[in-house]
């Protein structure tokens, strides 16, 4: 005998759910593709990027909870390495017609640590076009963190200041220290990183990956400044 089969939703039906959600499908889709067993997850408010919502691993790498982190900044949390690089490619993300970027960044755990992770941000958005928010999956990497020392504030303005070329006169003269004052400290940094000289201890702490890439005037990365 014969059945008859009945379609379990018209054309028009099919088209309405289709376009019901696709924010989410095209997230969905997303992570399948990029999210490996050890990434975590946050949503972001696409104004100022503050979380919304984030599962419990993403929280814990920041020794928060899913609640605590809740209407935290991401861009408190993590950074490039090359300054204000991170809030410019979120700006694009909002702005251009890319979907997506990634990005290698630092953030701090709970104890204080520093530690390197990659993210994926993704734009989510209505069939407008227009953005409904942001996802960043987190992945933290085995990359070393610098094994340099952590300086102090005057320490990195000094180590900046020696890298830059900067004599004793003239940075005793900026940072309102005696010359007396600069020579202790620059001989205290040589000997904490085992430097003979100035040009080495430059040389030492962009092996150790202290200052920030593509920056000049130098500048020490915030996570090597206590």
């Amino acid at each position: 005998m014969a059945t008859k089969s009945y379609p379990d939703a018209s054309p028009s039906k099919k088209r309405t759910a289709a376009t019901a959600v696709p924010a989410r499908r095209d997230l969905i889709a997303a992570q399948d593709h990029v999210t490996p067993a050890a990434t975590c997850t946050a949503h972001l408010s696409p104004q100022d990027l503050v979380v919304t919502a984030a599962e419990p691993e993403f929280a814990r790498q920041f020794g928060l909870s899913a609640d605590e982190i809740c209407g935290r900044g991401l861009l408190e949390l993590l950074r490039s390495r090359t300054p204000g690089h991170l809030r410019e490619q979120f700006a694009a993300l909002s702005s251009g017609p890319s979907r997506r970027f990634k990005q290698k960044v630092t953030g701090r755990d709970g104890d204080g640590r520093s530690f390197h992770a990659d993210i994926t941000a993704i734009a989510v958005r209505h069939p407008s076009g227009e953005m409904a928010g942001v996802v960043v999956l987190l992945r933290r990497t085995a990359e070393a963190v610098t094994g340099g020392p952590v300086l102090s504030a005057l320490d990195a303005q000094v180590l900046e200041g020696v890298a830059n070329g900067e004599s004793t006169v003239q940075l005793a003269s900026r940072l309102y220290l005696s010359r007396q004052g600069i020579e202790y400290r620059v001989g205290q940094m040589l000997r904490r990183f085992d430097a003979p000289n100035r040009p080495a201890l430059v040389a030492r702490a962009h092996a150790l990956g202290m200052f920030a890439a593509g920056q000049w005037p130098p500048r020490v990365l915030p996570e090597c400044v206590r």
